[in-house]
């Protein structure tokens, strides 16, 4: 026996029928033909690779599911005893969400129903969930959702195949690959989680969040679409359509406003082998903007200069950077590395090719063929050029440089000329007592293959020497006097003299020589301040030297490097733009 009423409606006394259609034969479903056996009895049990969630028992409280409306109802109780066969325009009602479908398989008694075709939920105002079938329980609050899923919630939209929507704790979960979009982005996954009320969204498995400006690629990452805020949890890769390339494991990024703070040694990559990592870094992509902190990298492969310290602020345009808290500079064009350390460094582009080097207070440096102190100092990377400037001291081999300013050109990355201007003076040491010197105003030195070639003096040229014979012997001490004095040298040894015009000079024997004529004016032999390796430019020996007042000569170098630099509008705003850095 077979029955069925037209257009059903929640209230009519049907109850008493159910006994007198246990023994009706069977009868066609009103199921869809396209609906598989399984999807009519699903198992209850989720699939292994469905992601669960965590029930809060504490909400649960078991109501009643109310069918409110159908155009057909019917009864087949030898093929489905205790079930509400349901056509047309069905509808159910479980507290405070309704839920429609064309055809329904209504369990009264488990308080659960299956929906099919054109489903829908609506809970209050601004959710709403669509699919082809439903699986429902009354008990759990679970509805499951196969096929041509779509759940919006206001400017949010998650489409996926398969969505598990757990309505007691308001959060649904997909388990084979979801998109969730909402005004600005669209994020795709394997497994994901959306939670309506909090806004939350939580992806693993192959993340790609797509933007206007950048696409992100993860293995685990939140995302709140109210504040557009994508919190990383792992590996995340975000690439800027500009080739700004962003790469961490931990920390947020704001997708609209393109502000972020990366932490656990993240990195940015800009195009042209531009690098700036650090223990955490402050963003602001917009503006072109970083701050980081703690064993900081500012690298510029392309020009093979790197800044390290403990804090850094970086300003794309212009390629700006600051290193401060241990910081150093490594120059590496040539085959050995320049060390470089300072209280402060400032870093800025002096053009698409070439970028300047700023040293501020307490410059000490280090390279295998030459070192040096000095209180500041520029390095030009167009012509390798590195001035040292305020109370300078520059050493190769056993020869000491000082003066007002001292300009050192390198090529091949190897020294090949110094300039020194004002006050210039060169000691060469022969033992703890005797030492080779050159004094002038000015004072140029030629270097071929790492080797002293000539030594040209310039302006009250004054020299102490100690001509030796062929055996290497010591003749005596030869002190002379001249307006211009040029100094040749093979294999590091002095071989010849030149002075003019109208020199002056005296040779003392070894046993003769006055202790008076023993050093030049201004001889000062500070080899206690020399670096000794790379680890060594950290150490502060405390220059007496600094005490004094700078000499007057050194504005000429000085004055034409301020001058070069002045009128360049990235560089006269550098300190302003960032800030002067942390001491």
């Amino acid at each position: 026996m077979r029955l069925l009423f037209q257009r059903h409606k929640c209230g009519l006394a049907l109850l008493f029928l159910l006994g007198v259609v246990a023994n009706s034969p069977a009868q066609k479903s009103i199921l869809s033909p396209k609906v598989s056996l399984t999807e009519r009895f699903p198992k209850q049990t989720v699939q292994q690779n469905e992601v669960r969630v965590q029930k809060d028992t504490t909400k649960s409280q078991k109501t009643m599911v109310y069918l409110e409306n159908s155009e057909i109802l019917s009864f087949d109780q030898e093929r489905l005893p205790g079930v509400q066969l349901l056509k047309g325009d069905v509808c159910f009602r479980h507290d405070n969400a309704f839920l429609y479908c064309d055809s329904a398989y209504f369990y009264e008694e488990q308080n659960s129903f299956n929906a099919y075709g054109h489903v829908k939920i609506v809970q209050g105002d601004t959710l709403f969930v669509y699919g082809d079938v439903l699986y429902y329980d009354g008990n759990t609050k679970m509805a499951r959702l196969r096929h041509n899923v779509k759940m919006e919630n206001r400017r949010v939209t998650l489409t996926t195949d398969s969505l598990n929507y757990d309505r007691l704790n308001n959060v649904g979960y997909y388990f084979q690959g979801g998109k969730l979009q909402d005004e600005l982005n669209v994020l795709t996954s394997v497994y994901g989680y959306y939670y309506p009320n909090t806004n939350d969204a939580v992806f693993n498995d192959a993340v790609v969040l797509t933007n206007p400006k950048f696409v992100l690629n993860s293995d685990t990452l939140n995302y709140n679409t109210k504040t557009e805020i994508a919190s990383i949890l792992g590996p995340t890769t975000i690439v800027y359509k500009e080739e700004t390339t962003i790469y961490s494991e931990k920390g947020w990024y704001n997708t609209r406003t393109e502000e972020s703070q990366l932490l656990n040694f993240s990195h940015i990559y800009h195009v042209g082998g531009k690098h700036l990592t650090g223990k955490i870094i402050f963003y602001d992509k917009k503006n072109g903007r970083g701050e980081a902190f703690s064993h900081i990298v500012v690298e510029d492969s392309a020009r093979q200069i790197t800044l390290l310290g403990n804090y850094s602020r970086y300003i794309e345009e212009g390629e700006l950077a600051l290193a401060t808290d241990s910081a150093l500079m490594m120059e590496y064009s040539g085959k050995d590395t320049l060390f470089m350390h300072a209280d402060t460094l400032y870093s800025y582009a002096v053009d698409s090719v070439n970028k300047e080097v700023q040293a501020f207070h307490n410059v000490r440096m280090y390279r295998d063929d030459f070192q040096g102190v000095c209180d500041s100092a520029i390095y030009f990377t167009k012509d390798s050029v590195l001035d040292l400037l305020q109370l300078p001291i520059l050493w190769s081999d056993n020869r000491q440089l000082t003066g007002d300013t001292i300009r050192a050109y390198s090529k091949n990355g190897q020294i090949d000329k110094v300039v020194v201007i004002n006050s210039a003076f060169v000691a060469e040491c022969e033992d703890s007592i005797k030492f080779n010197q050159l004094s002038g105003k000015e004072l140029v030195a030629y270097i071929r293959e790492g080797e002293l070639r000539q030594v040209d003096v310039k302006g009250n040229a004054q020299s102490v020497f100690y001509p030796k014979e062929e055996s290497g012997a010591m003749i005596g001490l030869n002190q002379t006097e001249s307006s211009y004095l040029s100094a040749y040298f093979e294999e590091g040894k002095l071989k010849r003299l030149v002075l003019k015009p109208k020199p002056s000079g005296t040779m003392f024997p070894l046993d003769q020589i006055p202790p008076e004529s023993l050093y030049l004016r201004n001889f000062s032999w500070q080899i206690e301040y020399r670096p000794q390796n790379k680890a060594d430019v950290f150490t502060n020996k405390g220059r007496a030297r600094f005490e004094t007042t700078t000499a007057k000569g050194s504005k000429a170098i000085k004055g034409e490097v301020i001058e070069k630099t002045k009128n360049r509008d990235n560089n006269s705003s550098l300190k302003k733009e960032l800030g002067g850095g942390r001491q």
